[in-house]
């Protein structure tokens, strides 16, 4: 497999812009490519052969020169490498910068984003469910950063809660759990079972399972 060095992009990104009638010059003014054509801001490209965060600081400090920056570098390589990419394109969005990527294996360019001012919308969806999540966690359950195994999470806290409340009750009434522990939602989570805590004894009445039992024990 060829080793490639930033320098083999810019023959792609030369071309790129001279296309598009400009003018292309390297490294000027601690820029790796500038291209110029009449009436035009200059545009400036950075080289990298990835994404990091010293392409992006590079990038975002030829913006004071330049409201026209590129970032461009070869292209990904497998689903990984598309999903990668994909969160930094993303990214450079926000930061207002364009992306092109080389394709080495026939030499094309193509152009991901376009420098431009970043309109932020909020997901009105995302947004409530982020207050949803905050106001149902009981306490504060867990350490910030923890591993995703490791967290607490809503549905959890509240079968724990209810597998609890059977363990020092016995088996009870869906309606009386959700009354006495103030989880709306106990009878659901019993029935469903999720974790394999509970079993259904009668018609809405719910006792704890041997897993559920050690579960129990070590809230």
């Amino acid at each position: 497999m060829t080793r490639r060095a930033e320098t083999d992009l810019y023959p792609a990104i030369k071309a790129f812009w001279e296309e598009r009638g400009y003018e292309v010059k390297a490294e000027i003014a601690s820029a790796d490519v500038v291209a110029v054509r009449p009436n035009d801001d200059p545009v400036v490209t950075e080289l990298k052969l990835g994404f990091s965060l010293t392409l992006l600081q590079q990038a975002i400090a030829r913006q004071a020169a330049t409201r026209h920056v590129y970032v461009a570098v070869p292209k990904w390589s497998g689903r990984s490498g598309w999903r990668a990419f994909k969160g930094n394109l993303g990214l450079c969005r926000r930061l207002e910068l364009g992306v092109l990527v080389v394709d080495f294996s026939d030499g094309s360019v193509k152009e991901y984003a376009t420098p431009k001012p970043f309109e932020r919308r909020i997901n009105t969806k995302r947004s409530k469910r982020l207050k949803s999540d905050f106001d149902r966690r009981i306490g504060d359950p867990n350490m910030g950063g923890s591993q995703p195994q490791n967290i607490l999470t809503n549905h959890r806290q509240r079968a724990e809660i209810c597998a609890a409340y059977l363990l020092q009750h016995g088996p009870s009434q869906g309606a009386q759990v959700a009354k006495q522990t103030n989880i709306p939602e106990a009878t659901r989570i019993m029935r469903d079972n999720y974790y394999g805590w509970f079993e259904r004894v009668t018609r809405g009445t719910y006792a704890l399972t041997p897993t559920g039992h050690a579960a129990a024990s070590k809230v």
